[in-house]
């Protein structure tokens, strides 16, 4: 049997229940110690998920003096950057919720860390733990579709608009981008091995979050609630990328791929006015091809299962730091994801197209 790992939590909001419940489910892994910045709040944390061996503390740094094998960040966007990189120049092997930082230089900067330090940093993105995520990326690397020339991708809710810590710029960074928005881009990028942005040009909006008609803490929302991007690709490659939490519209669409032998149709799992995004399950998907000249559509069979993703991504995680394997969701890989996010949210801005600019 594998050592024990001792790991510790920093923050204890929701994501973190998430986070404790999959290691308290492994036999191989012990919650020695949790986090907050809120006095009290770890500590009642402990207390109500049954953590009897966990130390509390309010400074995440305190938490990094202990003897840990790994860490799970589960805290507000805007400490992702520097928490990851006290906890990797600590000597800790990370798993850091998504979105990986709030800009790019961030998110450089973590990638570069981990590198120097040699300690592992991966992004929770779970959804990559669905089989039919498998199935997908497999039709895609199997050369089915051709030359991929175009993507169209992203979500929306219908209503689907959170509170808190999601809607405050100074502690989220980003609104529907990063919450959900992060989960499309990996959806579409990831099967195509992570080609590299060249430029967006994007428009968001926040129309929904600051009526109080819709949103219940409207004066504080600051974030945007809507966001759609031009994005180019090296390879000659367009992502077309639109994302939101609230609309008066039922769907903004399925996922498409495509390519110069065949097209691909993807449409997310989930009904009601907080489905339609891909932080879930998958619906169905279809291939569109041509069989002896004529036009033919082919459903893809759905593997049915009971998998938790959310389990699955945390223990693998487990898995690779007690065997010294490489990052189950390599840092690097997403820093593309958070440029192409910054690309957006700049051009938005300033109303313009602009370029994205990556280390070599």
């Amino acid at each position: 049997m594998s050592k024990v790992l001792k790991v510790g939590i920093i923050g204890s909001g929701g994501i973190a229940q998430a986070h404790a419940r999959a290691y308290k489910a492994m036999d191989d892994v012990e919650i020695v110690a949790v986090a907050d910045i809120v006095p009290g709040k770890a500590a009642e944390f402990i207390h109500r998920l049954g953590l009897e061996t966990a130390t509390p503390f309010e400074d995440h740094r305190q938490l990094l003096e202990q003897p840990l094998d790994g860490v799970s960040i589960c805290t507000p966007n805007a400490s992702h950057h520097r928490t990851a990189v006290d906890a990797l120049r600590a000597d800790k092997q990370v798993l850091l919720e998504k979105p990986m930082s709030v800009t790019l230089d961030e998110a450089i900067d973590m990638v570069s860390v981990s590198k120097e330090t040699g300690n592992m940093l991966t992004i929770g993105f779970q959804p990559r733990y669905d089989p039919n995520m498998k199935t997908l990326q497999q039709i895609i690397q199997s050369g089915q579709l051709g030359k991929i020339y175009y993507i169209q991708t992203g979500g929306g809710r219908r209503r689907g608009m959170p509170g808190g810590t999601f809607i405050r710029k100074e502690l989220a960074g980003a609104g529907a981008m990063a919450d959900i928005g992060c989960y499309s881009i990996d959806l579409a990028l990831h099967a195509l091995g992570y080609p590299r942005p060249l430029t967006v040009s994007a428009y968001t909006s926040n129309h929904f979050g600051t009526n109080p008609t819709y949103h219940p803490d409207a004066s504080h929302f600051d974030v945007e609630d809507f966001g759609v991007a031009m994005v180019r690709f090296e390879g000659d490659l367009v992502l077309n990328f639109k994302i939101s939490w609230a609309m008066h519209m039922d769907t903004l669409g399925p996922t498409l791929f495509l390519g110069t032998d065949a097209g691909l149709r993807v449409t997310p799992a989930g009904q009601g006015p907080w489905s339609g995004v891909w932080d879930g399950g998958v619906d169905s998907i279809s291939l569109f091809h041509d069989v002896l000249g004529h036009h033919t559509e082919s459903p893809i069979p759905l593997r049915s299962h009971q998998v938790n993703l959310f389990y699955e991504k945390v223990r693998d995680f487990v898995v690779a730091v007690q065997e010294g394997k490489p990052a189950p969701i390599p840092c690097d890989e997403i820093l593309r994801n958070q440029a192409i996010i910054d690309g957006i949210l700049r051009s938005a801005e300033l109303r313009r197209e602009v370029t994205i600019e990556l280390p070599n």
